[in-house]
C-alpha cells in the first residue's frame, strides 16, 4: 500500500478524494489546496495524498525520484512507461478499496492528479466497472493509446471528468489536453474543459472551478 497524507475536513468523513502528485514532487504537494478548494456546507471530506513510489526516471538521466511511472523519451504521448502506468493503477485500485473499507461508498470517492498523477487517474477510470464519483485531471493526458478503446467499460462512461490545463504549459501542451478531452468524449464520457492564462501549474481561477464543479457532485448524491 502507498504511503499517504490525510487530511479531514470532519471527524466522520462521508466522501473521499484521493489524489495523485506530479513527477518529482509527493503527497505534501496539494495538501495546502485544501484550505483554497472547501467550501462551508460540504460534507466531511477526507483528502488522500499519496506518495509515488521511488524509481530512475529515464529522461532525467535516471536519476531517482518520486514518480507513477518511468518517462523514456521526448514525444510526450508515446514516451510513457505502459507497465508503470499500470503498477500505479494498481496502487490506485488499492486506495480505493482501502477507502470502501473505511466505510466509504465507491460512489462517493473522487479521483485528481496532476500532470503524471492525472494520466494514471484517468487511465485507471476508463477501466473501472464500478464507476467513482468523478474525476478531476490537472495539466495532463490520456496515456496508453489505443488501449483505451479495447479496455474501457460501459460503466466507466458514467463517471464525468474535469480537466484543466496551462494555455502555455510547455511540459504538457495545451493541445494534448485538448487532444485528450477529444478521445474521452469520443469514447463515451462527458468531459468539462478548462484552459487558464498559465503554464505547468494550479491557479486561483482554477481552484475557484474546481470547487463549482465539486459543488455538483455533492448536490445529486
Amino acid at each position: 500500500m502507498l504511503q499517504t497524507v490525510e487530511l479531514l475536513t470532519s471527524k466522520y468523513p462521508a466522501w473521499s478524494v484521493i489524489w495523485l502528485h506530479g513527477l518529482g514532487a509527493d503527497g505534501n504537494d496539494f495538501a495546502p489546496i485544501v484550505p483554497e478548494l472547501v467550501k462551508p456546507g460540504w460534507p466531511g471530506i477526507r483528502f488522500v495524498f499519496a506518495h509515488a513510489p521511488m524509481r530512475p526516471v529515464t529522461i532525467n538521466n535516471g536519476a531517482v525520484m518520486r514518480a507513477w511511472y518511468d518517462i523514456v523519451g521526448m514525444e510526450i504521448d508515446k514516451r510513457a512507461d505502459e507497465t508503470g502506468i499500470r503498477e500505479s493503477m494498481a496502487e490506485l485500485d488499492a486506495l480505493i478499496n482501502r477507502e470502501r473499507d473505511r466505510g466509504i461508498p465507491v460512489s462517493r470517492i473522487l479521483l485528481a492528479g496532476f500532470s503524471q498523477g492525472g494520466a494514471v487517474v484517468l487511465a485507471h477510470m476508463l477501466r473501472r466497472k464500478v464507476p467513482v464519483a468523478g474525476v478531476m485531471a490537472l495539466s495532463t493526458y490520456l496515456p496508453l493509446g489505443a488501449a483505451n478503446a479495447a479496455e474501457v467499460t460501459p460503466e466507466a462512461k458514467r463517471t464525468p471528468v474535469y480537466m484543466a490545463h496551462g494555455m502555455f504549459d510547455p511540459v504538457v501542451p495545451l493541445a494534448l489536453g485538448e487532444q485528450s478531452r477529444q478521445q474521452l468524449q469520443t469514447l463515451g464520457f462527458s468531459v468539462d474543459f478548462k484552459s487558464y492564462p498559465m503554464q505547468h501549474n494550479v491557479c486561483a481561477e482554477e481552484i475557484r472551478d474546481m470547487a463549482l464543479w465539486l459543488d455538483a457532485r455533492f448536490a445529486i448524491r
